[in-house]
């Protein structure tokens, strides 16, 4: 999670630099004794994006290459909303893949947030901790920066 200090480090106000890095070390300590969760990200061509990968595994997830043991899809699009995701999306999945079948499909709205800012990059790390430990974390941005996409 060093580019996360590091981003974080970067944030002259030093009351809120501090509130982030203890913000991060809660996830970080949960996550710690859980299993890492295999996790693909697509676009909406359906290829691997990985512009996301270090916030993914700052919340416990581990990108996979094979979508097949992917636990969690998550489409992210630069430039699209939920609304366009949840109208592309359908025609991209295969009902094949463990995690359509397992409803684990999670759409990501691209908005100001996914700027590399200290302060969104750890609410993008609590949301992807959110999304992949549901129940353990609850930060409140479901339904309006990402969604569960059940087919």
């Amino acid at each position: 999670m060093s580019f996360l200090n590091e981003l974080i480090n970067t944030e002259n106000d030093e009351i809120l630099r501090e509130e982030l890095h203890e913000r991060v070390a809660i996830v970080s300590h949960k996550i710690k004794f859980m299993d890492k969760v295999p996790v693909v990200c697509l676009d909406t061509f359906n290829m691997q994006n990985l512009v996301l990968a270090d916030e993914i595994n700052a919340a416990g997830g581990i990108l996979e290459t094979d979508i097949l043991g992917a636990v969690y899809i998550i489409y992210y699009q630069p430039g699209k909303g939920l609304n366009d995701l949840m109208r592309e999306v359908p025609a991209l999945l295969d009902p094949n893949w463990s995690a359509v079948k397992n409803g684990r499909i999670i759409l990501l709205n691209d908005d100001a947030n996914k700027l590399r800012t200290p302060t969104n990059a750890v609410m993008l790390v609590e949301d992807f901790a959110e999304m992949l430990h549901p129940g353990f974390f609850i930060f409140g941005s479901e339904g309006d920066k990402w969604i569960r996409f059940g087919v």
